[in-house]
């Protein structure tokens, strides 16, 4: 019964407030202020609640942690600007050093500073995660545009050369853009990197990078971060869909 009282007294005020608008032309003006001054209360109150739920029902949902990972990972992780919402979610004429969350941070050395960040919500069938990054571009007169990403300390506990890391990026682009990824890792005094290229003709790149031959010093692992440098980014627009990490150990041969 309640339920039927509520859809009954929701076509009411629909209809009420159809006939209030179609009048408001012709209103007395002390009274249309007054409608006016209702119709915003009760707007403030609706735009929220299509706020909450646009939030809960647009999928894929805020916070999911939902994405593929190789046979025997052991650690995995979406940085938190592509799974929940950020509280600032737009940033024009960027310093040389933007941060925009506690982990991720963009550089450059434009003197213009003519970019712009943006992060849009994600609805799309094949999108995992919840948010994109969207990086405008226009006159860039500098050398680098890079999106960097610290990644949380659990991921170098136990870390070794026979592991795997492993980079699933995401990316969208108005123009064709090389995009290189940058895996360091910082252990002592010394910080190693290994270099891969995204693949160009793919919206969706899964890089690994191989431990193996680098001279870590697993005992010493203090810090690790991952670049993701944009070349050329000039009159562009790249979207960030997705970035995840995770690592596994390589199979015994």
């Amino acid at each position: 019964m309640s339920r039927l009282l509520d859809r009954y007294f929701s076509r009411k005020a629909v209809g009420h407030w159809k006939r209030t608008a179609q009048n408001a032309p012709h209103e007395d003006l002390p009274l249309l202020r007054q409608q006016r001054d209702q119709a915003r209360v009760l707007r403030a109150q609706l735009d929220r609640l299509i706020q909450i739920a646009d939030g809960r029902l647009t999928r894929p949902h805020i916070g999911t942690q939902n994405f593929p990972r190789p046979l025997g990972t052991d650690w995995a992780w979406r940085p938190d600007l592509w799974g929940s919402p950020l509280p600032v979610t737009g940033l024009v004429s960027l310093s040389r050093k933007a941060q925009l969350d506690d982990s991720v941070a963009l550089f450059h050395d434009c003197p213009l500073a003519e970019i712009a960040v943006r992060q849009i919500r994600n609805s799309g069938e094949k999108d995992l995660a919840p948010f994109s990054l969207a990086i405008d571009v226009f006159s860039f007169q500098g050398s680098f545009l890079s999106v960097s990403v610290e990644l949380p300390g659990s991921a170098a506990e136990g870390l070794t050369r026979q592991h795997l890391v492993r980079a699933h990026v995401t990316v969208d682009s108005e123009r064709p853009a090389e995009v290189f990824a940058r895996l360091n890792i910082q252990n002592g005094p010394n910080t190693e990197q290994v270099l891969r290229k995204l693949e160009p003709q793919h919206a969706t790149s899964d890089i690994d990078f191989d431990l193996a031959h680098l001279s870590l010093n697993e005992r010493r692992i203090e810090k690790m971060w991952l670049d993701l440098i944009i070349q050329d980014p000039g009159m562009n627009r790249v979207v960030l869909r997705d970035l995840t990490l995770c690592r596994h150990h390589r199979a015994d041969l």
